[in-house]
């Protein structure tokens, strides 16, 4: 995924289906110009991280 979709993403009132490394996640925040996402799993909304949006595939 890149930058801007992940944005549009996070931005979004939908929830779009995104994962990372086959789990189902939330985005919370993305840094466009780091290509950075912050996001948790939906099942732990405490185990925020930041990834690199490449990693993260819409479902």
């Amino acid at each position: 995924m890149d930058a801007k979709r992940a944005k549009e993403i996070s931005s979004s009132q939908s929830m779009i289906s995104v994962s990372y490394n086959g789990e189902p996640i939330y985005i919370e925040h993305v840094d466009q110009s780091n290509g950075l996402a912050t996001v948790h799993l939906l099942d732990d909304p405490t185990s925020k991280q930041s990834v690199s949006v490449a990693e993260l595939a819409e479902q």
